[in-house]
């Protein structure tokens, strides 16, 4: 569930002003009764969950069965977060909530770290028909120790309902004109724990772009690559554990495995700007993590796939019996393959990868050369990797070279040279400005045919493999035959496309800031 609130602070002797000019003709404000709410937020001892924008907490005094609330940022905007109810008893975790944040606590010990009363005024505002379009909470917080108030401050906070944006806009200009302030947003439990709670999060997050910056180092522009990667693979953790998507509609398994192997090809690629020992062990965690991951991502690509070549010709309809037995293989791969990846994440192996992941963003091992300026050493780097792809050498066959009619895993060594090369150049794409941002663009259309090809070829040897394993079922072996064609089909499509592709992207215009 996402939520979407906006904070302001208030004096002590604020009033609410009226309301329903904001609203439609029509509707009305209703004010519910007042409650007194009681959370207990659970964190470790140096506040890792704080600190991350994550969390935890226990509130008696809430509408519903389900006390136990975990919010985790989606990413989006730092309003938006992503909300995760539970039921059980006050005191103990549930441990299904202690193993989503994992990643964040990484097996440190959840205690209270700190317990709030509210005493809340609430007021629906809902449309002619009754709907509830945003609630607007009139929050007085005290802080406790204890019996002891330590701590108060007022919020007035509004939820958006099924109401739009223009609606939001509204109360805020309603609420600025009775003299409440826009609160940079702050979770509440933040603010009651105070310092411990607002120190740099443990996994240092990249480096946000300033323009007019003095021209940054190789060493800092790897080290913000490295961020990135390790970022994408912690955040998507807990939702790999939920199976739900991400905040932004793709799968957690497809993020995670994304972050596994950028981080892979740029320890690569730039390999000898970083201590060799300490990049390996990196390099060997997350190649570890991503073969787990990609047994599930492979399940579900080949699910999409066959929904999509299944009715890629409606006149020529497959059995759907049959169609339905493939789909059903692939399920089964799929949650076996989802099985073991929570025993991955379980394991002692992966929380020692989580504390390398976290230690490699805080200081990465960098070598002396990597003090250099940017512009005189990654250049280089992904020079090497584009004369990689495009030329034949050594019995690998170069981009250019790619024969119409040759085998299938010559068209895969070129497509993971590609997607090696793209990574490198929107490694430093700030850096060369438009032409390194041109070539990404280019090199993605490339990669996306190389894509399509391989997803193909995976595609058809399943297919065979799955109307192989029942040779009694005909039905099922001429479903199979056929969906094999139709990707045999989509192949000799790409690679029809695919010189026209490498042409448009193979010229000086794009390549000609590449020196080898």
């Amino acid at each position: 569930m996402l939520e979407e609130e906006r904070t302001y602070d208030v004096c002590v002797d604020f009033a609410i002003p009226a309301l329903e000019p904001a609203l439609r003709k029509g509707g009305s404000v209703v004010a519910l009764p007042a409650r007194t709410l009681r959370a207990t937020y659970y964190d470790t001892e140096t506040a890792r969950l704080g600190r991350a924008g994550i969390s935890i907490r226990y509130r008696s005094g809430e509408r519903g069965n389900h006390p136990w609330t975990v919010k985790l940022p989606t990413g989006e905007d730092a309003e938006s977060r992503g909300e995760i109810t539970r039921p059980g008893p006050p005191g103990t975790v549930p441990a299904d909530l202690v193993a989503l944040l994992t990643a964040f606590h990484r097996g440190a010990p959840l205690a209270p770290a700190v317990t709030i009363r509210t005493v809340r005024r609430a007021y629906e505002l809902r449309d002619a028909g009754g709907h509830v379009l945003a609630e607007v909470s009139d929050d007085a917080v005290s802080v406790l120790d204890g019996r002891t108030v330590v701590g108060q401050f007022r919020e007035i906070g509004v939820e958006r309902g099924t109401g739009g944006g223009k609606l939001l806009k509204r109360v805020e200009a309603a609420l600025l004109a009775a003299g409440a302030k826009r609160a940079a947003f702050r979770p509440r439990y933040v603010r009651a724990m105070g310092s411990r709670a607002t120190a740099a999060p443990d996994l240092i997050p990249p480096p946000a772009a300033r323009p007019g910056k003095r021209k940054p180092t190789a060493g800092e522009v790897v080290t913000a690559a490295i961020r990135k990667h390790i970022a994408r693979i912690v955040e998507a953790d807990p939702y790999v554990r939920l199976r739900t998507t991400m905040p932004d509609g793709d799968t957690p398994v497809h993020q995670m495995r994304v972050g596994c192997r950028r981080l892979r090809s740029d320890l690569r690629t730039f390999r000898t700007l970083l201590d060799p020992g300490w990049a390996d062990e990196l390099r060997a965690g997350a190649g570890w993590l991503a073969e787990a991951l990609g047994v599930a991502r492979d399940a579900e690509v080949l699910r999409a796939r066959l929904t999509r070549t299944a009715s890629a010709d409606p006149a020529a309809r497959l059995d759907p019996a049959a169609v339905a037995r493939f789909d059903a293989e692939l399920a089964t791969r799929h949650e076996d393959a989802l099985r073991a990846l929570e025993n991955v994440l379980a394991s002692d192996r992966y929380s020692a990868l989580l504390e390398l992941l976290v230690e490699a963003a805080r200081a990465p091992r960098l070598t002396p050369a990597a003090d250099k300026p940017a512009t005189a050493v990654l250049t280089r780097f992904v020079a090497r990797a584009w004369h990689q792809l495009s030329t034949s050498r050594r019995g690998r066959v170069g981009a250019g070279d790619l024969d119409r009619f040759g085998a299938d895993e010559d068209w895969h060594s070129v497509r993971i040279r590609a997607k090696r090369t793209r990574y490198a150049v929107e490694s430093v794409a700030s850096l060369a400005g438009g032409r390194a941002a041109a070539l990404a663009e280019a090199l993605t259309d490339v990669q996306e045919l190389l894509g399509e090809h391989q997803d193909a070829a995976v595609a058809a040897d399943t297919w065979l493999a799955i109307a192989g394993s029942d040779v009694d079922d005909h039905v099922l072996a001429v479903t199979g035959g056929r969906l094999v064609e139709r990707e045999r089909w989509a192949m000799r499509r790409a690679r029809k496309r695919f010189p026209a592709a490498w042409a448009a992207l193979d010229r000086s215009r794009l390549t000609g800031w590449l020196r080898p």
